[in-house]
């Protein structure tokens, strides 16, 4: 049973930078699952795609993997053959969630590293979701490109993020509207401000445009959003 995520509902003196820590990690799955809109339902389709799209001896890749739901999806795909997927998380303890969880572990490695410091051996899948709003925008180029490096033709990257707009109107009306989502879900007017706060500056969205234009810079001809919740994309690209 999931743990309930109350990290902020109680006003706290001082509100730290938001970070993957354990007492984040013991409730992740509760805080995702009511603050990123149809998120279960991306990792749903991500592992049918990704089981379409994997070819033999090479790798999946699921970066920033959390405690394990793609992968966890995944495996119940291919539990009866053989694959490679490599787990990447920078926080220990989302990576032993992770760890503990999933059933079909040789056919899986788990690396506790910044993504930013990895390297990627030939790949035919790339799952990397809700990660490159967490890094320097500068570097953000650069792995997209390593990504894309590492696919074999054909092969696959899906992404989700938070998405940024310039045009204010529309900017308030998504983020009014992702508000209410969470008010739905459960979540307090305290719990809201203070966790938005604790992103501040740790959670840098941008536009799709931006999106769209590293993909097609990193080599990727063939792109597109295949879901769309107001603020929140998720995006395939095909090399």
């Amino acid at each position: 049973m999931k743990q309930k995520d109350n990290i902020y509902g109680i006003r706290q003196k001082e509100i730290k930078k938001f970070k993957f820590d354990k007492k984040v990690a013991e409730v992740f799955d509760d805080m995702i699952e009511r603050s990123v809109p149809l998120y279960f339902e991306i990792i749903d389709k991500e592992a049918k795609i990704a089981a379409r799209f994997y070819k033999k001896d090479t790798y999946i890749y699921d970066l920033g993997c959390s405690t394990g739901n793609f992968c966890s999806a995944f495996s119940e795909i291919f539990y009866n053959k053989t694959f490679k997927m490599v787990c990447v998380d920078n926080s220990e303890p989302m990576l032993e969630i992770c760890k503990n969880r999933i059933k079909y572990t040789d056919n899986i490695k788990f690396i506790c590293e910044d993504i930013l410091k990895i390297g990627f051996e030939k790949s035919s899948v790339v799952i990397a979701n809700f990660i490159f709003q967490f890094l320097p925008v500068s570097m953000r180029d650069n792995v997209i490109k390593k990504i894309y490096n590492s696919l074999i033709p054909g092969g696959i990257l899906l992404t989700a993020e938070k998405i940024d707009y310039k045009e204010e109107e529309i900017s308030a009306l998504y983020q009014d509207f992702y508000y209410k989502l969470k008010e739905e879900n459960g979540y307090s007017g305290l719990e809201i401000s203070q966790k938005r706060e604790a992103l501040e500056n740790v959670l840098l969205p941008e536009t799709i445009t931006n999106h769209m234009r590293r993909f097609f810079e990193a080599g990727f001809k063939k792109t597109d959003i295949w879901l769309k919740w107001f603020n929140f994309t998720a995006f395939i690209c095909i090399k």
